[in-house]
């Protein structure tokens, strides 16, 4: 079996996450092609999507949200993500039981006792009038109703159990703006597709393939660490046959669509900025194949990262205006110029073209 070095896995990586070359999608497609980008920071996916677009222009992708084309709401690893219509409504049931368990696994003792599908009635009935709320008027209109558990774990188990849409203006271009939940089913004008009754889950086989088409090659631990789902065993051996196996280098198995890009390991990688929480790196379990095991704590704290040669090799944050990198490690004076160059057009992004400011801090010794 082909081994499959950090190297190869890096350059497929970028191929399939749109930062190898910027891709001329458009961005409804950009978003159905990365399976969603995370989104707890709303104004993050702008940046995820500039550094992957040709052209792109952010008022494209707040017109999507108010035409409720895209939808901001908690799904894969019960994170808020950006997501397709399309694919919110095919996906949200197949996400409910594990959204469930990880509220029970915050809130389990402030729920011990709630009977959750009479919780579940009562939010739909709250919430049929199809009107925008934040949590804490969720949770306060239904404590109303039973004495216990507290507010906070009332409110995240509901979202857990009906589905929810975060309204605009949350998550518009240089918009700020508090969470406002509104029904899916009102939001998107139908209910969530249900589940198959025969087993057969079509939704989890759906996600193998998206998957691997935006991460592949990649092993079954990977696929869990992306969408936070423990039961595809199944899916994955019912698509298994239409996959190409591969090993890195610690022997693990790895899956892939047999006519994904697989690039030269060679392939020359430019510089990227990537935004908080980015899913081309915590899409992983293992996370080797972008960033360092010593940088990896980044990838969780909410850093913003630079890639050089396709690795995390500085962080980035905006300060007055200004772009400021911290480089992890030395820069060549190519990878500098390249970092500064890419930088710059990062600035004049972030500021609707009134500067190109940019600083880069010294590197460790």
């Amino acid at each position: 079996m082909t081994v499959l070095d950090a190297r190869a896995l890096n350059r497929a990586t970028l191929a399939r996450q749109l930062l190898l070359d910027r891709a001329g999608l458009p961005v409804l497609d950009a978003v159905a092609h990365l399976g969603g980008l995370q989104a707890q920071e709303p104004q993050e996916p702008f940046v995820g999507l500039w550094s992957r677009l040709r052209a792109f222009d952010p008022s494209a992708l707040s017109d999507l949200l108010v035409e409720r084309r895209v939808v901001r709401t908690h799904l894969m690893r019960r994170t808020v993500h950006l997501v397709t219509a399309e694919d919110v409504l095919a996906w949200r049931s197949r996400h409910d039981a594990m959204l469930r368990q990880r509220v029970l696994g915050v809130y389990r003792r402030e729920l011990a006792g709630v009977d959750l599908d009479e919780l579940a009635a009562a939010g739909r009935a709250l919430v049929a009038d199809g009107e925008p709320r934040s949590l804490g008027e969720l949770a306060r209109e239904l404590a109303g109703r039973r004495p216990e558990p507290g507010p906070r774990a009332l409110g995240e188990m509901l979202l857990a159990l009906v589905p929810m849409a975060q309204a605009p203006p949350r998550g518009l271009w240089r918009t700020s703006a508090g969470v406002r939940n509104v029904a899916i089913s009102c939001w998107l004008g139908r209910e969530a597709d249900p589940l198959a009754q025969d087993g057969s889950d079509p939704v989890g086989q759906a996600l193998v393939r998206r998957y691997l088409a935006a991460y592949g090659p990649a092993a079954s631990a990977d696929l869990r660490a992306w969408c936070g789902l423990a039961g595809l065993p199944a899916a994955v051996a019912a698509v298994r046959g239409e996959l190409v196996t591969f090993k890195d280098e610690r022997g693990r198995e790895l899956l892939d669509l047999p006519d994904a890009p697989r690039p030269d390991p060679d392939t020359p990688a430019p510089v990227r900025f990537l935004p908080a929480f980015d899913n081309a790196i915590l899409g992983y379990h293992d996370r080797g194949r972008i960033i360092d095991d010593a940088h990896r704590g980044l990838s969780v704290a909410g850093a913003r990262v630079v890639l050089v040669d396709g690795r995390v090799a500085a962080t980035w944050t905006v300060e007055a205006g200004t772009v400021v990198v911290a480089p992890l490690r030395r820069l060549s004076r190519a990878d500098r110029a390249a970092v500064e160059e890419e930088g710059r057009a990062l600035a004049s992004f972030l500021s609707d073209g009134e500067s190109d400011r940019l600083r880069i801090d010294a590197s460790p010794h």
